[in-house]
């Protein structure tokens, strides 16, 4: 069975002391082993990164981003052999996972903009004969922590920016599907990245442990559930340490009586059961402003949803996958019916889907629950799985007041074509992302990405110019030569132009 180890200093290695299996998602077969990192092992990735770091924040940004070019050069020339890799060890569509993929080349591309990115400010003669200007400088060692649902595309937002900035990073990818995580590391260091500036260590509790509680790692950014989160940034700021944690949560999508009928039950599709629901950016809830809205929605969708393929992840004719564990479909499973004792109607039922072939996958099909309530179990927790719910409720104000009152802000739309509603909602929604008739309103890597309330833990969000100011620090220099015509006598008040 294949092991994926470790990638420190430029070299492949497999602390393999303790392992966990790695299962193909559609067969329910463990086909790969994983090492797990001993604290040794992070401690030695730390020390790697630490001891590239001086040469590499003084090499010149414009080198470090002809490095970053020939890196997106390798993701395209190599885009069939990873999105194959996402497919064994996640289960996402060939066409999802070449989607996730662009998604994440676009963030290379943002970040072979560092030049211009790290310019900083210039003011001359702020007094007489003193000039100020402003630089970006790197922390040092940066860590990631990133999270199963996108193995690719999550990573890229993090170490590609971190390193045009003059960081050296340590990642530590999702143990369930570290393999395409570890095939694009090893893609940058073939575009010439100088050793130890990019490690990565596959590991579990431990490894996070380490990172946070290690002097030398100057930052961390996470992505993943909102428990989690909440550790991860209570413990990277209690040993002094900048964080970016992004949660969970639970996105709605409100559905005006004036909208495209059509055209809202097309983008739903995609947006509550693509990548079988396990996206922070899944549309897991439609608020129907009106009964006979709510209606016609749930008749349109209970009909489309009989066309949906799911299945393996190399036939293209597949809609989604399995779910990443057998514990996870279990637990999908377990809102499903959590929602029925509570009184939703279960309409499209995904339990005991059959999947010719794949019979012990973690497959949990398309599934819709009507009349759901906010006191639901299935409604106040972030499902990660292909089910949609649909509340019933007689205002736009109505479904405002439902969406600001849950703890997860991530993101919302709205389905409408009167301006005006839109722009009262998009103004007042108390979310960090926001669509207008785009039902996954995801940031282009030019803007940057991050939720409100229990949605983000910290004060700067993911990647684009957030990105740059997370992985750098601002040094202000003030400077004056001194001659002849600029003679002064000691100064004892507070300095001012005068």
């Amino acid at each position: 069975m294949t092991l994926i180890g470790h990638l420190i200093g430029g070299e492949r290695r497999n602390d393999a002391t303790r392992t966990q299996e790695v299962f193909n998602p559609a067969t329910g077969r463990a086909e790969k082993q994983v090492a797990l990192a001993a604290k040794s092992t992070v401690e030695e990735a730390i020390a790697a990164a630490q001891a590239a770091f001086p040469a590499w924040r003084d090499t010149p940004p414009i080198k470090r981003t002809r490095i970053m070019f020939r890196f997106k050069e390798l993701l395209e020339q190599n885009a069939e052999r990873i999105c194959q890799l996402i497919g064994e060890e996640h289960g996402k569509i060939v066409h999802d996972a070449a989607g996730e993929l662009q998604r994440g080349i676009e963030n290379v591309e943002y970040a072979c903009g560092a030049p211009q990115l790290l310019k900083g400010e210039h003011s001359r003669s702020v007094g007489p004969g003193i000039d100020s200007w402003s630089e970006f400088q790197p922390l040092g060692v940066v860590a990631g922590i990133t999270p199963f649902n996108f193995p690719v595309m999550v990573p890229l937002w993090m170490f590609p920016m971190a390193i045009v900035c003059g960081n050296c990073f340590v990642l530590k990818p999702s143990e369930r599907d570290p393999g395409a995580t570890l095939f694009i590391a090893e893609l940058l260091h073939e575009a010439g990245l100088p050793p130890g500036v990019l490690n990565l260590v596959n590991g579990d509790k431990e490894a996070v442990d380490t990172l946070l509680h290690d002097p030398r790692v100057q930052a961390v950014s996470f992505v993943g559930s909102t428990p989690i989160a909440e550790y991860i940034y209570a413990t990277a700021a209690a040993n002094g340490k900048r964080c970016q944690a992004l949660g969970g949560a639970k996105n709605h999508a409100i559905l005006m009586p004036d909208a495209d009928l059509d055209n809202a039950v097309n983008s739903l599709l995609g947006a509550a059961f693509g990548s079988s629901g396990e996206r922070c950016m899944a549309l897991s809830v439609v608020v129907a402003v009106g009964d006979a809205v709510a209606d016609a929605l749930v008749a349109r969708l209970r009909e489309a949803m009989r066309g949906l393929k799911l299945g393996i992840h190399h036939e293209r004719g597949n809609d989604f996958g399995p779910l990443i564990t057998r514990q996870h479909k279990d637990r999908v499973v377990g809102h499903i019916d959590s929602a029925e004792r509570q009184g939703a109607q279960v309409v499209v039922d995904g339990r005991g889907v059959r999947t010719p072939g794949c019979e012990e996958g973690f497959f949990v099909g398309a599934t819709l629950l009507d009349r759901v309530s906010p006191e639901m179990d299935s409604y106040r927790a972030e499902i990660f799985g292909p089910v949609l719910q649909v509340i019933r409720v007689s205002s736009l104000e109505e479904a405002m007041a439902l969406i600001d009152a849950h703890e997860y802000g991530n993101g919302t739309c709205i389905y409408t074509r009167d301006g005006e509603a839109a722009r009262y909602f998009s103004d007042r929604i108390q979310v960090g992302m926001v669509g207008i008739n785009v039902p996954l309103p995801v940031p282009v890597a030019y803007h940057s990405f991050g939720g409100w309330k229990r949605s983000l833990f910290g004060d700067l969000h993911a990647y684009g110019p957030d990105g740059v100011r997370f992985y750098t620090r601002r040094k202000t220099i003030t400077q004056r030569w001194p001659s002849a015509s600029l003679r002064e006598s000691a100064e004892f008040s507070m300095p001012t132009l005068k």
